[in-house]
């Protein structure tokens, strides 16, 4: 049994029926008139035929379970769609998709609601206009879910979203802003081309990507940091760049369909590693992309009171020079005078009152400190105006 038609209007509540009879829905370039509301199916005001209804009912929450796919291709929806329990009591109904679900292209004028939801196969809104609010809160994607090319005109929630499978976001426009919290991602996602028309911020708190390692993430942080600096918050811009520049990193080492490699060729991914080791430790972990100065201030402070503890051993041998002409070669300084010349050679000031001795290690660490406080000093003026000059 299914319900099928094309170019023509119908009413929800035949819609509503036919979901309660257990039918399959294929609607194509339909109107669709009134709330297609299911909590009209048990509604005291409606008077449906809910005996086939497949539903779990518990104390706190009602689930229906619709086992046939459910299309509907460049439709209108005049009214709202409600997929869930009512505003004040969204989660005392949860409906579970167990074939494909799709509703591209379609428009829907007022609000759609598909909170707690579960689909446990593709579901896709590729092409579709939201007028209004839209909500997806709690809802799960055990399958594939596409978003591509979607319009949201009123606020988007996704609040607390699980999506097991790909998901895709693909040039996706949120006309209002989105709610992206406590959402997760467990495999790969693609927010490219996704885009903002007002510059009301994305909420992102908890945004977990389980395959961070694999660079999930970038293109999330890519869309988010344009928001922000659309908007003026340079600082939130600034996070979402280093988080932005890690995921391009790990997509990179890893490169793409890492999972589709033999283990042989998995292994010579790994000795690439090599390559960017560099970018690892100067670009990611000294550097933080420009926006960590903090580390580089750390990094100084330790190369300094190591080389510190270095010059006040036994191992160095350094002189004092206490006139023109009058020099005492020293066996062993005070950590306190090793402190001192350790910061004189960092910093590259160089009083002379200290020098290394005829001794090949002392000269090199003398060099190596004061060539590493130089760049150090010069990452940290980058950082620091970077971090706090913006706009």
């Amino acid at each position: 049994m299914e319900l099928k038609q094309s170019n023509t209007t119908i009413s929800a509540e035949m819609i509503l029926q036919a979901l309660a009879d257990g039918k399959e829905i294929h609607l194509s370039q339909c109107r669709i008139g009134g709330a297609l509301d299911l909590n009209r199916l048990f509604s005291e005001g409606d008077s449906f035929n809910t005996e086939k209804v497949q539903d779990v009912v518990s104390e706190t929450m009602r689930t229906l379970v619709f086992s046939q796919p459910v299309y509907f291709n460049s439709c209108t929806f005049e009214g709202d769609v409600v997929f869930s329990g009512p505003w004040d009591q969204p989660d005392c109904l949860r409906v579970v998709f167990e074939k494909k679900t799709l509703f591209n292209s379609s428009v829907f004028m007022g609000q759609a609601r598909f909170c707690h939801a579960e689909f446990k196969k593709l579901v896709s809104f590729d092409g579709c206009t939201f007028c209004r609010v839209c909500t997806f809160g709690s809802a799960v994607f055990y399958d594939r879910a596409m978003f591509r090319t979607v319009v949201f005109e009123g606020y988007a929630l996704l609040n607390e979203v699980r999506f097991e499978a790909d998901t895709r976001f693909a040039h996706t426009c949120f006309g209002k802003g989105v709610n992206f919290t406590d959402v997760t991602f467990k495999n790969r996602c693609d927010f490219s081309g996704v885009y903002s028309r007002s510059k009301s911020v994305p909420i992102y708190e908890n945004v977990l990507f389980a395959r961070h390692f694999f660079g999930d993430g970038a293109s999330f942080w890519r869309f988010v940091k344009q928001v922000c600096q659309e908007a003026g918050y340079y600082q939130h811009a600034g996070e979402c760049f280093y988080r932005e520049r890690c995921g391009y990193f790990w997509r990179r080492f890893r490169g793409p369909n890492y999972e589709k490699l033999s283990s042989i060729r998995k292994i010579g991914r790994w000795f690439l590693w090599f390559r960017l080791l560099p970018e690892f430790i100067f670009g990611r972990l000294l550097f933080g992309y420009g926006e960590r100065p903090n580390r580089v201030l750390v990094t100084g402070a330790v190369i300094i009171l190591l080389c510190a503890a270095f010059y006040s051993s036994p191992a160095a041998h350094l002189a004092f020079q206490y006139g023109i002409d009058d020099s005492m070669m020293s066996d062993q300084l005070r950590f306190l005078d090793g402190l001192y010349y350790s910061t004189i050679t960092f910093t590259t000031l160089g009083f002379g009152d200290i020098y290394p001795a005829a001794d090949g290690l002392t000269r090199i660490v003398t060099m190596l400190e004061s060539m590493a406080g130089a760049c150090l000093m010069a990452l940290f003026v980058v950082t620091l105006s970077k971090r706090f000059s913006r706009g």
